[in-house]
């Protein structure tokens, strides 16, 4: 077998075969090329049958990548090559040793949705209201429980004492287990710890794969958690015939159980491991790649690389400070013009971003451009669920026949009006031929006219609560108040923002992020109207997301996440500031967290071929509100040589709500300070809250809507003063002063 495509590291990685050996592989390194001559050099070369050759990796692109790549060059058949995902193998182990385990092999493997549904039974069957424990979460736990490899009858170590000391969660674990097994089924983390279940618990199972696997070899090894680490350890420990393919500088998972330790400590378990580093990049311009290897050697815990390239030199990175998002979102869609008018494809660009949330300004300004584009690997900002949800509660509100959004709406967050309820209030309303809001309206002011439903009693008070939210947003139009008013009234009223606050997990973060950046459209909306209202707002939502369908070349918006494995000519990464890259979280968190956001830059920075474009805002709408995070520590990790510094300041000046600080109170020349282009002040602004509520209790009031009332009892202080009213005709209802149209008596 000709090895001569290979250079020297790669060289020696396919020789070596016999015995534990890591191969570090840096990013653009063709380690998937190495791979797969590794293992063409076991079939060919050594003779060895491809029944005893397993390959695991993460997805079945990367698994159906390498198989393709083998049949097109190995002069041997590989048809019986196990190349393949971690889940895909466990499951096939499961159906044939499953009954040792108490499984048939017709066991159903449960998605994601539908152990959702057995943690929503379980929380109704002990009367646990889903507000007050998100079954998100209690699925995050689980999670957690079988990425460090836990099943029943393990004994339990340090981290999985954790676990259980919260006891009232743990027992919703073991029940979840219970109906798992009495349902012939297993979770994507149970396939895994079943393999760590069967091995440990039936030695002669263990012997038999150990003999089957003469060689195992694992893919994207920094991305495996403790479970697939033992899994991997107890199928190779007799023959030790293990190569696992990772970069710990690439390791950008940890939230999804992903543990740098195995990385770390590979050699540490296999004392005569071998450890081969790839550091030639054959993808990127010196600059780039010597730019980023400067930043990355700040972080403690890797092995260390030196990653070097033969590429040329290539242009200098672009550091561009812009006035605010909406100057940056500009500046990025001008760039891209220039670049696509010089004959460049628009398949060779992509734009990353931190958070999902943030694609909303770029999308925007793409549209603009009449530009087409596809979010990898996500959705759209306003096809995103929550964003439709809100948009939703925010078109009943200017069209009260709009019945589409009614019903996409009257039960979310959840409220007891569930399918059979909605049934009988569509076929009522066909009935009447009256739209879906105005019949809840006409049950809402005299429910018993509509006994005949046998609506329940819950039904009927969440009804009256919607009508009510809706008929007071209605008013606020009316009066002409802000459209950001009325949509965080209807985020916080109508119980969405509580409901997806209660979700701890990652992707109930994601979710509320972006409804602060639609908080965040909104409000850039108001402030380049002159009669701002929600109509025009969803108009102007509507028009700029029904732009025709575009085929073809496409650019590429996507996560930094989202981008790992891939690569383009030209790169724009956006949002490079503080509290968003890194992260709050990760600021919050400590040193750690600071290390896997470096390493998330660092993936950044090398996805790039040609050209690397890295901006920052001076000023971010979040929330509704101007925020002056200041730049990304990792920028000043970037030695001077190896960028060119660009301020782009365009659009109409602003300053922040919360006090005069304006963007021209930023130092913004380069020369004037030893730390050239990065400010030396961080701005933090607070608003003053009142000691004593505005409305004590037994005040008199009038209420836009319901008239007049008396204040009955007061809770909180300032934005989040919350106040209890009887009125007139002995209704009692509770409001947010800041969204209620109060006015005393």
């Amino acid at each position: 077998m000709n090895l001569d495509f290979l250079n020297e590291s790669q060289r020696q990685a396919v020789l070596l075969t016999d015995g534990p050996i890591m191969l570090l592989a840096g990013a653009g390194s063709g380690k998937t090329r190495t791979l797969v001559a590794r293992i063409q050099y076991l079939l060919e070369e050594k003779r060895v049958s491809p029944f005893q050759v397993l390959a695991v990796t993460f997805s079945n692109k990367a698994a159906r990548e390498m198989r393709e790549r083998l049949a097109a060059n190995a002069q041997v058949n590989v048809g019986a090559l196990q190349v393949t995902t971690f889940h895909a193998f466990c499951a096939k182990v499961l159906r044939m040793e499953g009954a040792y385990l108490g499984l048939s092999k017709n066991f159903t493997i449960y998605d994601d949705g539908e152990s959702q549904s057995i943690i929503k039974a379980l929380l109704a069957k002990h009367g646990i209201n889903q507000k007050e424990l998100s079954p998100y979460t209690v699925a995050a736990y689980i999670d957690g429980l079988k990425n460090l490899g836990y099943y029943i009858g393990l004994a339990r170590n340090e981290d999985v004492e954790k676990y259980a000391e919260d006891r009232r969660m743990w027992d919703l674990f073991l029940e979840y287990e219970a109906e798992l097994h009495r349902s012939n089924a297993v979770d994507f983390g149970g396939l895994i710890t079943g393999i760590l279940n069967l091995f440990r618990s039936f030695p002669e199972v263990q012997r038999k794969y150990q003999d089957k696997f003469k060689y195992v070899l694992v893919d994207e090894y920094q991305d495996t958690n403790r479970a697939q680490f033992e899994m991997i350890l107890l199928l190779s420990e007799a023959h030790r015939n293990l190569c696992v393919v990772g970069d710990e500088d690439q390791s950008i998972y940890s939230w999804r159980g992903a543990d740098i330790r195995n990385i770390l400590d590979f050699e540490k378990v296999f004392s005569e491991a071998k450890l081969i580093k790839l550091e030639q990049n054959y993808r990127s311009s010196k600059k780039i790649i010597e730019a980023a290897s400067e930043v990355i050697a700040r972080n403690v815990a890797r092995k260390g690389k030196q990653m070097w390239t033969n590429n040329d030199e290539g242009d200098e990175i672009k550091i561009v400070e812009c006035r605010d998002d909406r100057a940056e979102a500009e500046y990025v869609a001008q760039q891209i013009k220039l670049i696509a008018n010089e004959g460049v494809s628009l398949k060779d660009i992509a734009v990353f971003y931190r958070n999902n949330a943030h694609s909303r300004t770029i999308e925007d300004a793409l549209r603009k451009e009449k530009f087409p584009y596809r979010v990898v690997a996500g959705i759209k900002f306003y096809d995103r669920k929550e964003v439709k949800d809100m948009i939703s509660y925010m078109r009943i509100v200017v069209n009260k026949k709009d019945s589409l959004a009614l019903t996409r709406i009257i039960n979310t967050p959840a409220r007891g009006v569930g399918a059979t309820s909605l049934r009988k209030l569509e076929d009522e309303a066909v009935r009447l031929q009256l739209s879906l809001f105005e019949l809840i309206e006409k049950i809402a002011e005299a429910p018993h006219e509509y006994k005949h439903l046998s609506l329940s009693g819950k039904v009927q008070s969440a009804i009256n609560q919607l009508v009510h939210l809706v008929q007071e947003v209605q008013v606020l139009e009316n009066q002409n108040h802000s459209p950001t008013f009325s949509y965080e009234k209807l985020l916080n009223e109508s119980g969405y923002y509580e409901f997806l606050r209660a979700d701890k997990t990652y992707e109930g973060a994601a979710r509320l992020e972006n409804l602060e950046e639609l908080m965040s459209a909104v409000k850039q909306f108001e402030e380049s109207e002159t009669e701002p209202n929600l109509v025009k707002f969803l108009e102007t939502i509507t028009l700029d997301t029904t732009v025709e369908e575009q085929t073809g070349e496409l650019i590429s918006l996507m996560t930094v996440h989202g981008s790992k494995g891939l690569e383009y000519p030209y790169v724009f990464l956006i949002g490079a500031e503080e509290n968003i890259f890194p992260s709050y979280r990760s600021l919050e968190i400590g040193p750690s967290a600071i290390e896997e956001e470096r390493r998330l830059f660092y993936v950044a920075m090398t996805r790039a071929m040609k050209q690397l474009t890295i901006s920052f805002a001076q000023g971010r709408m979040l929330w509704g509100s101007l925020k002056f995070n200041g730049p990304s520590q990792f920028l000043q990790e970037i030695p001077e040589r190896y960028y060119k510094w660009i301020s782009y300041q365009t659009g109409p000046k602003r300053s922040s709500e919360y006090g005069s600080k304006s963007y021209d109170d930023f130092d913004q020349s380069p020369e004037s300070s030893d730390d050239a282009v990065f400010y030396k002040e961080k701005v933090y602004q607070t608003k003053r809250t009142s000691s004593t509520s505005n409305y004590p209790s037994g005040s008199k009031i009038l209420h836009a809507l319901y008239g007049e009332g008396t204040i009955l009892d007061t809770e909180g202080m300032g934005q989040e003063e919350k106040v209890t009213i009887q009125f007139r005709d002995g209704i009692r209802k509770k409001f947010m002063v800041k969204f209620a149209p109060l006015q005393k008596l």
